[in-house]
């Protein structure tokens, strides 16, 4: 679903259309571009409310925020690459899972 800037505003009502603005300037907040300006789709209303509540809720200051964002969107995309590693192994033989489960297990054996 896109929205537009009035309709997030509606939405999430703890932020005003100049915090808006400013958060898609400096880069927190990405949404498309439509024929009639700006379109929030439903990450990034998600993301609008996870600003609100690191600010308001956990006090967190303006020079922080984007570190924040940065450290969550590196965990949400190696989240991604373990998801579709995961399903390529589960698709290999038994064998080829097996041998990769015990060099797995003595490369962490080595370790400790």
């Amino acid at each position: 679903m896109k929205l537009s800037e009035r309709q997030v505003l509606e939405q999430c009502d703890a932020v005003t259309l100049k915090q808006l603005r400013q958060w898609v300037h400096s880069g927190w907040i990405v949404p498309a571009q439509g024929e009639s300006g700006l379109s929030f789709d439903d990450v990034d209303v998600a993301r609008i409310r996870l600003v609100c509540e690191l600010r308001r809720d956990m006090n967190v200051n303006d020079d922080a925020v984007p570190i924040i964002l940065t450290l969550l969107d590196q965990l949400y995309g190696l989240r991604r690459e373990l998801r579709t590693i995961a399903t390529a192994l589960s698709k290999q033989p038994d064998e080829v899972r097996q041998q990769l489960k015990q060099s797995l297990f003595s490369h962490i054996g080595q370790q400790h």
